[in-house]
């Protein structure tokens, strides 16, 4: 006990380095990588992935931005059973495949089905990064090309999330040929007069942005969304001119009329309704 008393102090105190200070508990907290905010996981999600400081939209999975669209979460999924195969025998593409469907619990980078939003029938589209980083190849060109022609065939209004980052390079030519695909199948719903609804979200790039997520009849996008085809370096370097600091945004596209409306995340659902007041009837 004496021995205690006297025990010589420590007269300094650890303080943590930067680097602790930054590091976030995983699956508990989060930090906005836009205001720098710590938020609780938990209350992300409520928030449907936006940071109630700034507004930044955190990137929605497939099924969770499927969910938080349709009545009641009832989907009928279709063309599930279809998978990606190896034309090109590209150096580890069927394991790289694999690893993904392990990780995201998905056979593609996008799910494709229809459902109901607010009593409307629609068909929809919901396109995943996590997955190959959302790029394009053979099955996600059929997929959205196959739910076109079921919207011809019911008379349902087509809306598809995009996020992508293009085309897929394992596949090749083949991956490119999915934009001229998905293309004519939008040009036959057009044709039917059936509404297609397109909703970029960050990033939409390459062959994607190129392709069917531009050909909407009605093309939204979230806030702050990458959107455009080459890269920032890639442009400057052929024009040589420093681009704005906001290019390949959604706000500067919707300023210079590629796109029709920016809509925060918690205020598209609604958007979407109203749309389909306009343009359809309930079942």
């Amino acid at each position: 006990m004496l021995k205690d008393l006297f025990r010589k102090q420590k007269k300094y105190a650890t303080i943590p380095t930067e680097a602790t200070k930054n590091q976030v508990p995983e699956g508990i907290m989060q930090k906005c990588p836009t205001c720098g905010t710590i938020l609780l996981s938990k209350e992300v999600e409520k928030n449907e992935k936006v940071c109630k400081v700034c507004g930044y939209h955190f990137t929605m999975t497939a099924p969770e931005r499927i969910q938080s669209l349709v009545d009641d979460g009832r989907f009928f999924e279709y063309d599930s059973d279809l998978i990606s195969v190896d034309p090109l025998e590209f150096p580890d593409y069927q394991k790289k495949i694999k690893q993904d469907m392990d990780k995201t619990d998905l056979k593609e980078a996008i799910i494709t089905g229809e459902g109901t939003m607010d009593g409307y029938p629609i068909i929809l589209g919901v396109m995943d990064s996590r997955f190959r980083m959302g790029s394009m190849g053979s099955v996600v060109g059929e997929k959205i090309a196959r739910a076109a022609e079921r919207a011809v065939q019911k008379k349902f209004p087509f809306i598809l999330f995009s996020a992508s980052g293009g085309a897929r390079m394992q596949e090749g030519a083949l991956s490119l040929m999915q934009m001229a695909k998905t293309s004519a199948a939008l040009q036959k719903m057009n044709h039917n007069q059936v509404l297609f609804v397109s909703v970029l979200t960050n990033p939409t790039t390459g062959g994607v942005s190129a392709s069917f997520s531009s050909l909407g009849d009605i093309n939204i996008a979230e806030p702050g969304a990458l959107i455009g085809f080459a890269g920032r370096r890639v442009i400057e370097q052929t024009v040589r001119q420093k681009l704005p600091d906001d290019f390949q945004t959604s706000e500067f596209l919707l300023k210079h009329g590629q796109l029709d409306l920016v809509v925060p995340r918690l205020e598209l659902r609604d958007m979407l309704v109203k749309i389909l007041e306009l343009h359809t009837s309930r079942g």
